[in-house]
């Protein structure tokens, strides 16, 4: 006999496939075997089908494609007998899934087994729609699968609730069919057909809010008994795990209770004796037990509050900590951290197990118990957990490192009690593990040490010691760079000496060699050496007996090929020789920064913090959910916004957004305008100009023949600066600016409706001035047109990179029902009269707690504006 011919039997086929020494050897014989079973499909070889369909399958189990043989299985399973139709079947479910076209040819064949006289045919049937059930499917054998579950075989009922569960989650308008045959399913006797009824009542519950009403009246009592029963039943061994009676069992009852509990205070009351009972009689020695013990823990947290029960099952989780299977750790873990929201008392009780968890070898349950560890930290325990933490740093798995230090970085800076304490945790951090310490941590720290005056002496002089010990850590050593640079003279005279310290020596000299050590090291990277080139810079005007050496630290830079460190010390280098007048006031310390401020932009409560995450996203103080910046800004088009000369306030020019107080406004180059001012008004001797109005440039100011701009840019000098004003009428024999008229007002413009719903309406309202009609002043007006009040009210507004836009706070966030509030907004168009304002706009609200987000695009401004 040809040994690839269809009469080839299953297991030859199986030996062949695997004497095969080469992939390209298995695919030969697999190739012919296909072909041999294409010809016997081919001849309608009826005594080989049901072998070439199990040939077929463990080919499929391989890899190959099969899909010629799809057709067999329907033949199978139209044939009479039990055999034929096994084969079939199992062919259906292993070839074919429940996208298959061909699969609607099958739903006759079913339906006629599914009413088959033989049980064992209608087992088949069940087994099959179970598996590869369609909704179209679902739908057509409802009926027949809700009749089988009160079929007298437990076997068959079994596999139709497991049937019915698959066509629930196909068509869950279905559920109802199937209420009261799973409600009789909860009294069997067998366990397998209980299994599968509670499993169903699980599943309808989910889809059906009247279902679950009514398995909360009926069932739940019943549910209770069965699991007591089950819990004291005397031992079985038909269904007895490790000592325990049908573990599985236990936890589908204690799941369906869950879900009857939730929400429910009659329901928990009902079975917080069994629960309690479960809890504390379960053996935990054994992972049956463990599993029982876990679900019931998670059903306790779920019902209506107990405080006695709640207590019980968190402390079963503190005993799981001590277990030594690290799954059974991390589940507990992972538990501690749901419950901690419900009774964090209870949790901190295990801050001590939860600790030592941290220090656990298996990596996935060390940042599981940080994390939960972070969660419990507060004002009375930081002290003791950050000192455990810390001491943990020192010996940590460098793959670990990064996320502790994150943690504990987190953790002493929003529970500190005191900055020495403060400044006392980050050194040692910095000591440990400063290369893992982010940039925003150690500029957060700088801010701290400035913000306290009386511990200036003690933080320079404790860094100090830190970077003999621990010269390594980049972090530290910038910090402590700036600090030396800035409080140098502390350091040499041991000012502001403190009781809890030891007076040290050191002499000017010493200060210059740390800096220079600092320069000089193999591992100190361009931001370090530029900080220490400042730094001495500093050490020079408070050590003049220094400057000759810091002169030539300095300029051994001056051929670095790094431009950054050779322009600093080019120019740094002719300060301290050519400068001297002026060096004590450039190096002046640096002013107090403003602490509040620069912990609200790295929370990203300002407005002007922007995610570095990869995603440009805004974070919106009202916490109305908002999509990303490109999407309001629409960055695809031609009029991108684009970032003004201030980096930082990008998103003033975006969103038009005041994100600075004008007093905190750094002092950035200024801008054309202001620079020919100063020009011009040093060719006058006039003196130090105050700062001049966009509009005007020094050619307007000379520019006689213009009736408009000299008038409009002298009245903007006398305004601002008297001593200009004077020299300006002399220059120009007494013609001095003249007083406003009423065309000064500019013209006006008529109101726009600029956005408009069933729920909201916008107008805007314009002015201009005539002396400078590249800005337009517009008032917008909000009208709630519903009965409902909007709260946390926030408007967004961006445009193109030729405008300018600056938004003041709306009168109220809180917009009432029927009712009004205002907003201003100044819009300086670069391009006036060659290109027309455009504004896109996002508004967002809450409705009775609901985000509500409205956008629009804004064209029809009139013209000349």
């Amino acid at each position: 006999m040809n040994p690839f011919s269809s009469g080839t039997r299953l297991s030859d086929m199986i030996r062949a496939i695997r004497a095969s020494k080469t992939a390209a050897e298995e695919r030969a014989v697999v190739r012919k075997e296909c072909a041999a079973i294409r010809a016997s499909i081919n001849e309608n070889d009826q005594d080989y089908r049901h072998r070439d369909l199990a040939k077929l399958m463990f080919i499929h189990m391989l890899g190959y494609p099969t899909h010629f043989g799809q057709m067999e299985c329907l033949k199978l399973i139209a044939s009479p007998g039990f055999p034929e139709k096994r084969i079939g079947y199992l062919g259906l479910m292993l070839l074919l899934d429940e996208r298959q076209e061909v699969l609607m040819l099958v739903t006759n064949s079913l339906k006629q087994d599914l009413n088959h006289t033989n049980q064992y045919i209608v087992g088949l049937a069940l087994c099959a729609l179970g598996n590869i059930c369609s909704a179209e499917m679902a739908r057509d054998l409802a009926p027949e699968v809700e009749r089988l579950l009160k079929f007298r075989d437990p076997n068959i009922r079994k596999k139709a609730a497991l049937c019915a569960i698959r066509i629930i989650r196909k068509v869950p308008d279905l559920s109802e069919n199937f209420i009261n045959p799973g409600a009789a399913l909860l009294k069997e006797k067998h366990h397998g057909v209980l299994i599968t009824g509670v499993h169903l009542c699980t599943e309808i519950c989910s889809v059906s809010s009247e279902a679950l009403e009514y398995f909360r009246k009926k069932c739940t009592e019943g549910l209770v008994k069965t699991l007591r029963d089950i819990a004291n039943s005397p031992y079985s061994p038909e269904y007895d795990v490790a000592g325990i009676t049908d573990p599985f069992l236990h936890i589908r009852l204690l799941k369906l209770l869950r879900v009857l509990g939730q929400g429910d205070a009659d329901a928990s009351d009902c079975m917080n004796d069994i629960l309690a009972q479960v809890a504390s009689k379960t053996e935990s020695n054994k992972n049956a037990g463990n599993a029982i013990l876990y679900e019931c823990v998670q059903t306790i947290m779920s019902i209506e509050e107990n405080g006695g029960l709640r207590v019980l099952a968190i402390n079963i989780l503190g005993k799981f900590l001590s277990n030594r299977d690290n799954n059974i750790r991390y589940v507990a873990l992972n538990m501690l951290m749901r419950a901690l929201t419900v009774d964090s008392q209870a949790v901190q009780r295990h801050r001590a197990t939860i600790l030592e968890c941290v220090k656990d070898s298996d990596a996935s349950i060390q940042k599981r118990a940080l994390e939960l560890i972070y969660l419990l930290v507060n004002e009375n325990n930081v002290e003791p957990l950050a000192k455990e933490l810390i001491e943990y740093l020192e010996v940590s798995e460098q793959d670990f490192k990064e996320d502790l230090t994150a943690k504990i970085c987190s953790i002493v800076e929003k529970f500190a009690p005191e900055k020495i304490w403060y400044i006392d945790q980050m050194l040692k951090v910095l000591s440990e593990a400063g290369t893992y310490v982010k940039e925003d941590v150690w500029h957060a720290l700088i801010v701290v040490i400035t913000n306290a005056p009386h511990l200036h002496g003690y933080t320079v002089r404790a860094l100090y010691r830190a970077l003999h010990t621990s010269c390594e850590q980049e972090t530290l050593v910038r910090v402590a760079i700036w600090c030396i640079g800035e409080y140098a003279d502390l350091l040499v005279n041991n000012a502001g000496m403190l009781d809890l310290e030891d007076p040290i020596t050191v002499t000017e000299s010493d200060a210059v060699d740390v800096i220079e050590t600092a320069i000089k090291h193999h591992t100190s990277d361009v931001t370090t050496k530029a900080m220490a080139l400042i730094a001495l810079l500093k050490i020079s005007s408070r050590f003049p007996s220094c400057s000759e050496r810091v002169k030539s630290i300095i300029g051994q830079n001056k051929g670095s090929f790094v431009l950054e460190l050779q322009q600093r010390s080019m120019e740094f280098s002719s300060v301290i020789q050519k400068h001297q007048n002026i060096r004590s006031s450039l190096v002046e310390r640096m002013p107090v920064l403003d602490e509040a401020t620069f912990s609200g932009r790295r929370a990203g409560s300002l407005p002007a913090a922007v995610s570095t995450s990869g995603k440009s996203s805004l974070s919106i103080p009202n916490g109305v959910a908002t999509a990303p910046l490109v999407d309001l800004l629409d960055l695809g088009s031609d009029d991108t916004p684009a970032p003004t000369s201030s980096g930082a306030n990008f998103l003033q020019d975006l969103l038009g957004g005041d994100l600075m107080q004008p007093s905190a406004q750094p002092v950035s180059g200024m801008q054309p305008s202001q620079a020919g001012a100063d020009i011009l008004l040093d060719l006058l001797s006039i003196g130090t100009p105050a700062p001049v109005q966009n509009g005007s440039t020094n050619g307007d100011l000379l520019s006689m023949q213009d009736n408009n701009a000299p008038i409009a840019s002298l009245d903007t000098i006398s305004s601002t600066s008297p001593t200009a004003s004077s020299s300006m009428m002399d220059l120009l024999d007494g013609f001095g600016p003249t007083p406003p008229t009423s065309e000064d007002k500019g013209p006006t413009y008529p109101s726009i409706v600029a956005f408009e719903s069933s729920s909201l309406k916008i107008e805007f309202n314009f002015t201009k001035q005539s002396e400078n009609p590249q800005t337009t002043d517009i008032v917008a007006n909000f009208s709630n047109l519903s009965p409902n009040v909007y709260t946390d009210f926030l408007f967004q507004a961006a445009v193109p990179k030729f405008l300018q836009l600056h938004l003041d706070p709306a009168s109220s966030n809180t917009l009432p029902a029927n009712g009004s509030i205002k907003q201003t907004m100044r819009v300086t168009n670069s391009q006036h009269g060659k290109k027309p304002i455009v504004m896109r706009m996002r508004v967002g609200y809450k409705i009775n707690g609901k985000d509500v987000l409205e956008e629009g695009q804004i064209n029809n401004f009139p013209r000349g504006i």
